[in-house]
């Protein structure tokens, strides 16, 4: 049977309303072990991802683990864009082991689940393991997590995959919930926060709309 292309997104593509977000122990002492990724560029990742979800209204969890006791503050670029939200701390390694984070899970009711945090070999497999064996669908932000060497963040990635999980990056993150430039009432946020938190590809928005007024919405 000859298969008919229709102009509609695959099913595995995400939207705004079809999944929640689980950011995890973006925390001072996660941060000063990991070696996968440099600091600096980890903390824009994280701060793209949570500006794009708090954008587009994706249901979200923030969580920590041992926050006053050893692992200090989640970093500001995850809360702020999330103002008053509790933060779910933890004892547990794992994250789905945590009753008050699964409460929250249960809450939002959403099958799809996306995950980003440190450590990717610790916090994110555990979870996304869990979560995956128990019937939920997992994506895995892979440049917005990091670990103490590239061997345990990249063996933590393929161990996911597996699994099932799909892996996606931070950028592709955004621009896969915005998805097309006529979608105008969130068309100045998505580009905002590329400009901002995009590397590169933020410069070249900066450029070609002051330049010569282009906007990716036109033909």
């Amino acid at each position: 049977m000859t298969a008919i292309a229709t102009p509609t997104p695959g099913k595995t593509l995400l939207s705004p309303t079809d999944h929640a977000l689980v950011l995890i122990d973006f925390q001072s002492q996660m941060a000063f072990a990991t070696k996968s990724i440099a600091p600096e560029l980890l903390r824009n990742n994280a701060a793209l991802v949570a500006n794009a979800a708090a954008g587009f209204e994706v249901p979200t969890i923030l969580t920590t683990v041992a926050e006053k006791s050893f692992s200090g503050p989640m970093f500001s670029e995850v809360t702020d864009p999330f103002p008053g939200q509790k933060l779910l701390d933890r004892t547990s390694m794992n994250t789905w082991e945590d009753a008050a984070v699964i409460d929250e899970v249960n809450r939002i009711g959403k099958q799809r689940l996306v995950f980003a945090g440190l450590w990717t070999s610790v916090c994110i497999v555990g979870p996304v393991l869990s979560a995956i064996d128990q019937g939920f669908e997992a994506y895995v932000i892979t440049d917005a997590s990091g670990d103490i060497s590239e061997e345990a963040h990249e063996r933590a990635v393929a161990r996911m995959i597996q699994a099932g999980a799909r892996p996606i990056t931070s950028l592709q993150y955004l621009l896969e919930l915005q998805r097309d430039w006529a979608r105008t009432e969130t068309y100045d946020m998505t580009t905002g926060i590329a400009r901002k938190l995009g590397g590169a590809y933020g410069i070249g928005i900066t450029y070609a709309k002051t330049m010569f007024g282009a906007s990716e919405g036109g033909h």
